[in-house]
């Protein structure tokens, strides 16, 4: 339906339309027009807002009259209907045609395009383009467009001027003089089908009734006018016959009836409404008199200024049933209020709805924020409430706000229909958006509000409730979005150490502002209310006298007087001023500041102690000697102004956030440092590689001097301060130095032990005796200057001597562990005798690691055995290394020595070496039993050294300490550490889940001791057992075990073997991969802790797609439900299936390896477990070929179906019909496995078996076998049986027709007749047989004629004309049709037969001279003819494209054409012929007999050469293919794979080099594919001078960088690794700039395990190339990683690259290829949880999800699956504005919501 309307409302995504009888409309932004449409998918495809595109407010303006169709009507839910229009002009001129079109037509359209000289406008007409001419424009431009040029999707009024082509071009004029006096007109061909809204046009008054009038236009059409669209000037004064004007409102699109109005307002096309609003809405009006009702649509009443107003039917009472219709006779006054204006009708719309007029608001304009409201309770969702507080207004109560304190199920106070009372906390009209609170406290509150910031005065107090809790304060809101701080000191008189212990978000507080600046938004605030003027005077006086004594920055002495949990309390020398001294500013050494604080004590006195900031409570001291120094050296700048990019700076960590770190200085400025520049390598958390109080350098990036901010960077690379072996020898020197000051207050300690302790230093040598041996293989003695001293040697330090409790033992002390008084020691014999050489200074010497701590480690020098001690970091801020970057006890490392005497400390020091010289030392083989899971978990290990006295049965509760994929390390009370498998902790686990992934790193946890596992055996020790104490706790958190208790806890003191008999074949279980055997080929999964499986991998899957890349569909840790079949030899693992019961019994389908190949038999195949099984050639494929066999090699995996298990072999089929039925493959060739499966008649495929004397075996099936005698195998029988052989040999596929079955003898008779199979004849296709006949008859017929005339051969060629000169004739021509393009062989027939024509008729025309034609001679020479010029040039023969590398061993079945063997009879074949009689001439009938013959064979020998089969046997054979196609590099390749098969290298040279000036000079990538070969050939064949002779050559004409690259890889495939190192030195030198030399030539030494080497080119790629290139580079080298090499570090360099570029979608999407591959399952889905929180556009995003969604589809949960789609939904749509407009009006509620 097409109507006009009005636009009443402008959003930014659609236009509300007012209609006629005060409906309304909406508009969407997309059904504008095409042009607008396009312009916005542009928009949102590249993230960026167009220039040229206005929003829909700048295009439309209130009060614009549109034409318009309706889209839909749809219900909304409650009930009320909601209209959908489109203003498209495709949609509202659709019933329009080009043909239809005339001048003077007034149409609509947008505009779609800008040109040069005027702009097109779409009209929406099919075939029709409209042109608006600059001219023409330029008033509507001036007066409408305010001079701006008309922009894509801008409405308009257009009449037509001119038209071309039949209504092809339109010319369109949008002058509005021209508009407002456009009349439809009759000769327009106007009428109902297409007579649209808007127009204006003359008619006659029919009738007049008294609900308006009925008009006649156009002569036969009639319209209704409505009485509310009469001119209200002359109402009462229309009669018939009257002409008037009338604008068409609609037309009904089913009974044609048109509605029109006679308003002079819809009289001027073009011109808007200008009254859009009623001034009195929202009044309540008394005694309205009703002027008239009418029924099924509402009534009409008389307002007091006379204007007329509306009421709808639904308006006029409370309820249909309480409507009394005599209540509103003409006269009758009510009460109504005045709810809406409809602008196309002009009329006031009313109300008598006794809700409406008492309702407190009646839209969002009347509603102010702060007041207190009532509501009726509509829904209840997550995300809130809804209440109703008017006829059209929602308002919603976020769930935060549904009262005082958080509710969990608000569903249980609150009911749909509950009459509410609440407060309005924001209100915008505009968007309609209404949010409530219901907190009693906020509701009933007397103290004022605070609507804004010019509100908030100081001292003012008010209430609000807490939005975030931080660390350094709680945030409160107030009203309309109004926040304030409350700092971390003024939550409390006390002191608040974790502010979120004691508040929560939405608590109501009541505040005080302390200050307020609104030209800022900031206001201060506090919960301090309670303000005491004494108090606050003394605490000044307090702190202006401390200002006075000491000041930040100053260095003092002080004195300690307590100890705290968190630091010092001291006083300030001499004034005795408190302060306060915290842990980690003891030292600038991390480690260093808790063994400080434990052993200063109360009394004790520190100099040169550093001031960094003052507040009401305490003065904050430092002495950190790194801030010390910059103070003295005056290098600390005292305000921003100061301050200036690129400056070094050194400070602390002042606080860590998850967007960054906090830096403080001296000086007491601070500055950030955001994630991005906060270290050279990726950063997940801040906290890993940073700690609060740590001493760092930063630069300074960035300063701020008005807003008083600044960024700073911790980046290495930025903040270097010198060589990094010096900065790394001095935080060495000043370690050691704090560490002898620590020995210096344990020696005035009065414990011997603690003296004895801090005389120890390390490198000296004790004589000890052995304690005890611990089970972790560690070592305690004793017997040092002090009987209580307690020493320990560790596993790697005992040096896998054999000891013995009392054994005396020399050792050498490592390091003194000051905190725990613990001596480690070594029994090394390297190092307790040291070897006396003299060492140098600067010199670099291998050593081995010994010992580890957190900022230094020690290492013994191999060739003497010194210690050494260097630094692990090279700098303040390095602190943070990767697992991979770590050191280990026993890695070798070359150290750079700095000093040659053992000072005070008793080691040497020294600076690390080249990293690339660091190496795994095995000085010896330490026999580990431990599983692999938990040998490499540090959790575990560092466990072992507690005892414990639980058991079985007991509950522990614990933390989890670390997450592993097939097991969790939790830490119980007492420091001890105990084990939870998979398979104890969930009771139902989902398959494919990963139940591990549920606990969290600090989760607590309750759990059950189930067991003990000794470390050593990995076996559960029975609690009785000795060691039963020492063993790892293996715990269960199932909820059934937590409830009721372990029942079979004595199960676990089985041996593994008892507990696996108990699984029988076919019970189904549930195990988690433990990881997969490349190597056997199998799954190991765990069923439980101590029980283990495998699953063979022909068993995981009947998928060839999963056996191929099991790690894709695996993930270690991942559940599988898998069946048991069985134990394995050694009783010690579970075979399991993930395919159901492997019995392998009839019928069932398996997966297996092929094991051996049968030529002409078939396949042998080995399933698990040792069974195996054939395959008859007959049962590979539901249709035979030629070649069954070829694609089958040993260890291919094939799917069988188990035919028969009769024999130890099993019988299997290949056949998808049988593998697979459901694919419904079509079977070309049945099976066949017995007589009864034959019948007579019947068309069947079966192989050649033998030739025997009664005949051709030919097998039909597996057991089935035909025999065909040679009366019907053939019509050309050979002269010879063994010629059967020749031609049909073993193994070769052939169709037969069955003659008859004999049951006798289990035979069945075939026959091979062309005449019985439809097929060519089996011998046809082997020219040698005619052929042969062929030359027997010529050679017959040549002697019959010498004979005959000799002698008048001899008078009539007097001048010696030889019999060779017609062959010679023949072969030029030959020669020439060879040149030129072949005839194809009916041409070539043609010939032939016009050559005998000519012959016979001269020998039939006797004129008395005789003319010797030879017949035979020329039948050969044309059968040779056909056989070099018959062969079809092939229309397309395969190009060789060579990427890297070569194979001579190309198959020859990729060539199109095929040639039969030569047509020439064998010699020896001849000679044994028995010479035949002559034979007198024959006569024409028998010529032309012969003839026929001749022609027939000819069509066999086409057929021949027309078999694509045939391939070329002999070099004649290749010539002529390189003849026909001299541009195929594969054929040249493989004329010389010919020769060298032949180990002919000089001929297959020759080939090369005749190629290389055959093919033309375009077919660059053909002549190239030569040169490669050529390469490959003398690489393998010839000297290094031929090879450098011929690369020489390709680099001149081919492209250099090509031949480079190609002969590097012909260099690497041949292990020629030195030669082709050379050359990649040399492309690095001569293709500096291409980024392919770089990338290949750090795969090459990657795939050399040359890790280091690859790294170092990276680098120099990253020097020589431009920058535009460092990103692919680097991501190349990163996938190089990935797959060749160390996958940490390429996961570090991804990390590094998105750092930097977080929006590069194409390197996230190769990450997580990559991630996918060769990842677990909580590192891929971690990546994607990281993605899916990245800024990017809606269309990327979707993009991530996807693929998030696919990923959890294939290896997550139906839980999982919904997880990514819940935030997807989240994500995708617009937040809680989205929300508010899906309830903030009912004729809104219908829209779909946007879905990206």
């Amino acid at each position: 339906m097409r109507i006009l309307g009005c636009v009443k409302e402008v959003n930014e995504l659609e236009l509300v339309i007012g209609l006629p009888n005060g409906l309304q409309g909406f508009v969407q932004v997309t059904e504008i027009c095409d042009a607008y449409t396009q312009k916005l998918n542009e928009q949102v495809a590249q993230e960026e807002p167009l220039k040229d595109l206005l929003r829909l407010p700048e295009l439309f303006s209130l009060g614009m009259l549109v034409r318009c169709v309706v889209s839909s009507v749809s219900i909304t839910e409650q009930g009320k209907k909601s209209v959908k229009l489109s203003l498209n002009p495709r949609n509202v001129n659709r019933v329009l045609s080009a043909e239809a079109l005339k001048p003077g037509m007034l149409l609509t359209g947008t505009v779609s395009s800008l040109e040069d000289h005027g702009y097109l406008v779409d009209i929406g007409v099919e075939g029709t383009r409209a042109f608006l001419p600059q001219q023409k424009a330029q008033e509507y431009i001036r007066q409408k467009n305010k001079g701006a040029k008309l922009k894509v999707g801008q409405y308009l009024n257009c009449i037509i001027e001119e038209m071309k082509g039949n209504g092809g071009v339109v010319g369109l004029s949008i002058e509005q003089s021209e508009i407002s006096t456009a009349i439809a007109t009759q000769e327009q061909n106007w009428n109902l089908n297409n007579l649209l809204p808007g127009l204006v046009l003359q008619a006659q008054v029919q009738k007049v009734t008294q609900f308006g009038l009925t008009l006649n236009f156009f002569t036969f059409f009639t319209g209704l006018v409505d009485f509310m669209h009469l001119d209200p000037k002359k109402v009462g004064m229309y009669f018939s016959n009257q002409t008037v004007r009338a604008c068409v409102l609609c037309v009904h699109p089913r009974t044609r009836a048109v509605r029109l109005s006679l308003r002079p307002i819809f009289l001027q096309p073009g011109r808007p409404l200008t009254r859009l609003s009623c001034q009195h809405l929202g009044a309540v009006l008394q005694d309205v008199p009703v002027q008239g009702f009418f029924n099924k649509a509402g009534a009409t009443f008389r307002l007091k200024d006379g204007a007329l107003a509306y009421a709808r039917l639904s308006h006029l009472s409370d309820s249909k049933n309480g409507f009394r219709p005599e209540a509103f006779k003409p006269g009758n006054t009510h009460k109504c209020r005045i709810i809406d204006y409809s602008q196309m009708d002009e009329l006031a719309l009313l109300s008598l709805r006794t809700s409406v007029i008492e309702a407190q608001y009646l839209k969002y304009h009347d509603i102010k924020t702060g007041a207190v409201i009532k509501g009726t309770v509509m829904t209840i969702k997550p995300f809130g409430m809804l209440v109703k507080v008017g006829e059209q207004m929602r308002g919603l109560v976020p769930a935060m706000h549904l009262a005082d304190i958080p509710m969990k199920n608000p569903e249980k106070k609150y009911h749909v229909g509950d009459e509410v009372k609440c407060r309005v906390l924001l209100c915008d009209p505009e968007a309609k958006k209404l949010i409530l609170t219901l907190k009693k406290t906020l509701v009933t509150s007397k103290l004022p509000v605070i609507t804004c910031y010019e509100d908030a005065k100081p001292g003012l107090q008010t209430h609000g409730a807490i939005l975030r809790v931080k660390d350094y304060g709680c945030i409160v809101k107030f009203y309309n979005d109004v926040q304030g701080l409350v700092p971390k000191h003024e939550l409390s008189d006390q002191h608040i150490p974790d502010p979120e212990k004691v508040f929560y978000v939405g608590q109501v507080v009541k505040v005080a502002v302390l200050n307020c600046e609104p030209s800022r938004e900031r206001m201060l605030l506090s919960f301090k209310l309670l303000s005491d003027p004494e108090r606050k005077n003394g605490s000044v006086e307090r702190r202006q006298k401390s200002k006075k004594a000491i000041s930040v920055g100053q260095l003092v002495d002080v004195k300690i007087l307590e100890k705290t949990k968190d630091g010092l309390h001291v006083a300030v020398l001499p004034h005795n001023i408190p302060a306060f001294l915290p842990t980690p500013h003891l030292s600038d050494h991390v480690t260093n500041g808790p063994l400080l604080y434990h052993w200063l004590q109360a009394g004790d006195t520190l100099h040169r102690v550093l001031c960094l900031s003052q507040s009401e409570k305490q003065v904050l001291l430092c002495r950190k000697p790194a801030l010390v120094s910059a103070v003295e050296d005056g290098q600390v700048p005292k305000s921003f102004s100061e301050i200036q990019p690129g400056m070094l700076l050194v400070g602390f960590v002042k606080s860590i956030k998850d967007y960054g770190v906090f830096v403080q200085f001296p000086s007491g400025l601070s500055g950030l440092a955001p994630k991005a520049i906060m270290s050279d390598k990726f950063v997940t958390n801040p906290s890993d590689h940073f700690v609060e109080g740590q001493t760092v350098v930063v630069k300074v990036t960035k300063v701020d001097e008005e807003k008083q901010r600044m960024l700073v960077s911790l980046r290495l690379s930025d903040c270097r301060l010198g060589s990094s072996s010096s900065t790394s020898l001095l935080l060495l020197s000043q370690c050691l130095e704090e560490l002898h000051g620590v020995r210096s207050l344990m020696g005035s300690q009065d414990s011997v032990l603690i003296q004895t302790l801090a005389k120890m230093t390390p490198g000296m040598v004790l004589d000890l005796v052995v304690q005890e041996v611990l089970e972790d293989g560690s070592v305690v003695l004793s017997g040092g200057p002090v009987p209580d001293l307690v020493l320990r040697a560790s596993r790697y330090h005992r040096a896998g001597q054999e000891v013995e409790a009392g054994q005396k033992r020399k050792a050498v002390i490592l390091h003194v562990d000051m905190l725990e008084l613990e001596v480690h020691v070594s029994l090394l014999k390297e190092l307790v005798n040291r070897k006396a050489r003299k060492l140098k200074k600067g010199r670099k010497y291998q050593a081995t690691v010994q010992h580890l701590e957190e900022s230094f480690a020690l290492a013994s020098l191999v060739e003497t055995g010194h210690l050494v001690a260097f630094s692990l970091a090279s700098h303040l801020n390095d602190t943070f290394r990767f697992d991979s970057e770590k050191l280990q006890v026993g890695q070798g490392v070359c150290l750079v020595l700095k000093t040659t005497e053992p000072g005070v400390t008793g080691l040497l020091l020294a600076v690390v070496g080249p990293a690339a010289q660091r190496v795994l030392r095995q000085t010896r083989k330490d026999s580990e039993t431990v599983d692999d899971d938990e040998e490499g978990d540090p959790a575990l290990v560092t466990g072992l050294r507690r005892q414990h006295t639980l058991a079985l049965g007991d509950t522990v509760t614990g933390t989890v300490k670390s997450v592993k994929p097939t097991h969790v390390v939790v830490t119980l009370e007492g420091g001890l550490v105990g084990c939870i498998h998979a398979s104890h902790i969930l009771d139902d686990v989902v398959e494919g889940s990963m139940p591990t992934a549920t606990l969290k790193v600090g989760q607590s946890v309750t759990a059950r001791v189930i067991g003990g596992r000794d470390v050593k055996t990995s076996k559960f020790l029975p609690i009785s057992h000795p060691r039963f104490i020492r063993t790892i706790p293996e715990l269960s958190i199932r909820p059934s075990e937590l409830e009721q208790g372990h029942t079979a806890l004595d199960t676990y003191s089985a041996s593994p073997g008892e507990k696996i008999e108990h699984y029988q074949a076919g019970q189904t279980v549930t195990c988690f991969l433990k990881k997969y055997n490349v190597v056997k080929k199998w799954l190991e999964v765990d069923i439980a802790p101590d029980i283990r499986g495998r699953i063979p991998l022909l068993l995981a899957s009947l998928s060839f797609k999963v056996l191929k890349h099991p790690d894709k569909k695996f993930q270690i840790g991942q559940a599988l439900r898998a069946t048991v079949v069985g134990p394995d030899s050694s009783r010690a693992f579970l075979c399991l299936s993930l395919i159901g019961p492997h019995k392998l019994e009839k019928g069932e389908v398996a997966m297996g390896r092929v094991v051996k190949v049968t030529p002409h038999k078939g396949l042998t195949v080995a399933f698990p477990f040792g069974r195996t099984g054939t395959v008859s050639v007959f049962h590979m494929s539901d249709s035979y070929s030629e070649t069954p066999l070829e694609d089958f090699m040993p260890q291919k995996v094939v799917r069988c179906y188990v035919l028969s298990t009769a024999d130890h072999m099993l019988t299997l089929s290949l056949r998808l019909s049988r593998t697979n039925p459901e694919t419904k493959s079509k079977v070309e060739d049945p099976e066949i496995d017995s007589m009864q499966d034959v019948k007579a008649g019947q068309l069947l495929r079966g192989y050649v078996q033998s030739i025997e004397p009664s005949g051709v075996l030919l097998g039909l099936g597996p057991s089935v076998v035909g025999l065909a005698q040679f009366s019907h195998v053939s019509q050309s029988s050979p002269p010879k049986k063994d010629l059967y052989r020749k031609y049909l040999p073993e193994g070769r596929l052939l169709t037969a027709k069955v003659l008859r079955l004999n049951h006798n003898k289990n035979l069945v008779e075939l026959s091979f007749l062309p005449t019985d199979t439809g097929r060519p004849d089996v011998l046809s296709v082997s020219p040698e047989l005619p052929l042969q006949k062929q030359e027997e008859r010529a050679k017959a017929k040549e002697r019959d004629r010498k004979e005959e005339s000799q002698q008048r051969k001899e008078k009539k060629n007097p001048k010696g004309q030889k019999e060779g000169k017609l062959p010679n004739k023949e072969q030029t021509e030959v020669k020439r049709l060879g040149k030129r393009e072949r005839q194809d062989s009916e041409g070539v027939r043609e010939r032939v037969n016009k050559r005998q024509k000519k012959a016979n008729l001269l020998e039939e025309d006797d004129s008395g001279v005789e003319v010797y034609y030879r017949e035979g001679e020329e039948e050969i020479e044309e059968t040779k003819v056909l056989l070099r010029g018959m062969l079809p040039k092939p229309a397309e023969v395969p190009r060789l494209r060579l990427s890297s590398g070569f194979l001579w061993d190309v198959g020859l079945d990729s060539l199109t054409p095929a040639l039969p063997p030569r047509g020439e009879s064998s010699d020896s074949e001849e000679d044994e012929k028995p010479h035949q009689a002559m034979h007198k001439k024959k006569s024409k009938k028998e010529r032309e007999l012969e003839k026929q013959q001749s022609e027939k064979e000819l069509s066999r020998i086409e057929e021949a050469l027309m078999d694509p089969r045939r391939q070329p046997g002999s070099a004649d054979d290749f010539d002529r293919l390189v003849l026909s196609s001299p541009n195929s590099s594969i054929l040249w390749l493989q004329y010389m794979a010919f020769h060298l098969q032949a180990t002919e290298i000089e001929k297959a040279r020759a080939v090369a080099e005749r190629a290389l000036k055959t093919i033309s000079f375009r077919e660059e990538q053909e002549k190239l594919n030569v040169w490669v070969a050529l390469l490959n050939l003398e690489n393998m064949y010839g000297s290094p001078e031929s090879l450098s002779k011929v690369f020489e050559r390709a680099v001149q004409y081919n492209e250099p960088l090509k031949v480079f690259l190609h002969l590097a890889d012909i260099y690497a495939k041949s292990e020629k690794f030195q030669e082709a190192g050379e050359l990649y030195n040399r492309m690095l030198k001569r293709f500096r700039q291409e980024k392919a030399v770089w990338v290949k030539y750090g795969a090459f030494l990657l795939r050399r395990s040359q890790a280091g080497a690859c790294r170092r080119v990276l680098q120099r790629a990253l020097e020589c190339l431009p920058t535009k290139e460092h990103m692919d580079v680097i991501t190349k080298f990163a996938q190089l990683e990935f797959q060749l090499g160390d996958a940490e570090r390429a996961k570090a360099i991804f990390e590094n690259m998105l750092s930097t570029y977080p929006k590069r979608t194409d390197v996230w999407s190769v990450f997580i290829d990559l991630t996918i591959k060769h990842s677990s399952q909580k590192e891929i889905r971690d990546l994607f949880e990281r993605v899916i929180h990245l800024s990017l556009a809606p269309k990327k995003m979707k993009f991530f999800f996807k693929r998030y969604l696919d990923y959890e589809k294939q290896h997550g949960t139906e839980k999982d699956v919904l997880a990514v789609k819940a935030k997807a939904l989240e994500t995708l749509l617009p937040g809680p504005c989205f929300m508010l407009q899906t309830w903030k009006r009912p004729l809104t509620s219908h829209r779909k919501p946007w879905r990206g």
